[in-house]
């Protein structure tokens, strides 16, 4: 391939219009809380855990005996069966009757979880409190078919989710202070930082918005805006900020991408690129002995050595270069994207790429 349009991307944010506060930060404590359960699939058609996984005769004695119906472990036979962990997401400001999906993984032997059914399943948070509960046939998106000797596998069957299978039992964990917020940047920065600040108070009025941070802003909410803390927040993560980015180049060598922002610059610096291609061949001759000869026949190898150079191509960039006048001036002389990722290699190494390079 002689061309980088495909295996080159070049990352160049406009700068006439910024992105939105909401898309750089979130506000503390406004965030999804990860919910965990443990339960039993039944209906399975032979596929389930096997006997040696005690656990899952374990959970089924004890369910049969809530219910009143009293069994002996050691004497239950059943494939139909399997244990299982389920998780799911609890979003922000959640309340009780809301739904949720949901993901069912197989915790024992059972070879698939197709056509399964969950019975009903607490699912809790870190602080053991139970948010929700699931139940619902799972939909595991794969299938096994055949058997042991011939045997086809799509995806993964011990894998499963039940849309909208949850019911939120408990609020979330979620609230916005009133007397003001404070805002997360996704990305720690100082400049990016003080501009989110100086944006909100160019709209509320000064002092409203303190950097604490790289990381964090707080926003205090104005008297005006009193008691329509929603209003305000809606409002303030509506504001445009210019976010400043890093100037960073990011290969991937496995396969042949480069990505590279706006903000990279190249120092003055003149570039030799050639190549040297050295090819061994191997071919086997066959000597045969002449007819009534003591002689036995042998196979002879002929090694052969070609050594082809390339005309060296050179680039020269001057001060002020910008990555689109690299990638041009390389295009030009026929580099390929292992070409360039080598070339950039050697430019951090030399001290002429004003960026941090960081290779997948």
């Amino acid at each position: 391939m002689r061309s980088l349009a495909l295996a080159c991307l070049l990352v160049l944010p406009s700068l006439a219009s910024g992105a939105r506060v909401k898309d750089l930060a979130h506000l503390e404590g406004v965030r999804d809380n990860q919910l965990i359960g443990y339960g039993l699939v039944i209906g399975l058609a032979g596929t389930g855990d096997r006997q040696q996984v005690t656990f899952s005769i374990q959970s089924l004695t004890n369910l049969l005996q809530r219910m009143g119906v009293q069994v002996n472990p050691l004497a239950l036979r059943v494939r139909n069966l399997a244990s299982v962990m389920v998780t799911a997401t609890l979003p922000p400001f959640a309340r009780p009757g809301a739904k949720l999906d949901v993901t069912v993984g197989s915790m024992g032997d059972a070879t698939n979880l197709q056509g399964g059914l969950l019975l009903l399943t607490e699912l809790k948070g870190a602080d053991g409190e139970t948010y929700a509960v699931a139940q619902g046939p799972v939909v595991t998106g794969g299938f096994v078919a055949g058997g042991a000797a011939n045997r086809q596998v799509l995806n993964h069957p011990t894998v499963g989710r039940i849309a909208a299978g949850a019911l939120v039992e408990r609020p979330a964990p979620s609230a916005i202070p009133a007397g003001g917020v404070r805002l997360q940047l996704h990305r720690a920065d100082f400049t990016t930082a003080a501009r989110v600040s100086e944006a909100v108070n160019r709209r509320f009025g000064d002092l409203v918005a303190r950097a604490e941070n790289s990381g964090a802003v707080f926003v205090r909410l104005p008297a005006e805006w009193s008691g329509r803390t929603v209003e305000f927040v809606a409002e303030v993560e509506d504001l445009p900020v210019e976010a400043d980015r890093p100037a960073k180049v990011v290969v991937n060598e496995r396969t042949g991408t480069i990505v590279l922002g706006k903000e990279v610059r190249i120092a003055p610096v003149a570039i030799l690129h050639g190549g040297l291609t050295v090819e061994i061949r191997t071919t086997f001759d066959v000597s045969q002995p002449a007819p009534l000869s003591q002689g036995q026949t042998q196979v002879v190898p002929q090694v052969a050595v070609e050594a082809r150079e390339q005309r060296a191509q050179n680039v020269i960039l001057d001060e002020g270069a910008t990555v689109e006048d690299l990638v041009r001036a390389l295009n030009a002389i026929g580099s390929t994207a292992r070409d360039v990722i080598a070339i950039l290699q050697n430019l951090k190494a030399a001290g002429a790429l004003d960026a941090e390079l960081e290779i997948l």
